[in-house]
């Protein structure tokens, strides 16, 4: 059910195919993929798809799923997805050239409990940045 719903993005299912494959995503493919999927596989399901990147062990691939629960990372926005693929052979995003590809917050449904987390960080940015103006 879970990798049905990722499966909704084009951008996941080209990462998903990607790694089913064994093909090196790159450093951003993965950090991508697994800042998206901690949302939606659990832990073991997720160290088991990166794990299918030939340049990332199980042992990495551990360390990384690790991080992702620590810091409760939000999916990455279109834009840093972009900016990271320029950083690397691999691309992420499939279509880079179409505007609506590639944002994981319009082809996917994340959960609520994240969209709330932005909303908040922006607010407080937003808050922060009319105190430094003033």
């Amino acid at each position: 059910m879970a990798l049905d719903e990722l499966r909704q993005s084009p951008m996941m299912t080209h990462l998903l195919d990607a790694l089913e494959r064994g093909e090196d995503i790159g450093h951003y493919g993965r950090l991508t993929f697994a800042m998206v999927a901690h949302h939606f596989l659990d832990r073991d399901e997720l160290v088991e798809w990166l794990s299918k990147d030939r340049a990332c062990d199980e042992h990495e691939a551990k360390a990384l799923v690790q991080q992702m629960e620590q810091r409760d990372y939000n999916p990455p926005s279109r834009q840093r997805i972009l900016e990271w693929q320029a950083q690397q052979d691999f691309p992420i995003c499939p279509t880079p050239d179409d505007p609506a590809a590639c944002n994981p917050y319009r082809e996917l449904q994340i959960p609520d409990d994240v969209r709330e987390n932005i909303e908040a960080f922006r607010e407080q940015q937003f808050d922060a940045e009319e105190a430094t103006a003033r």
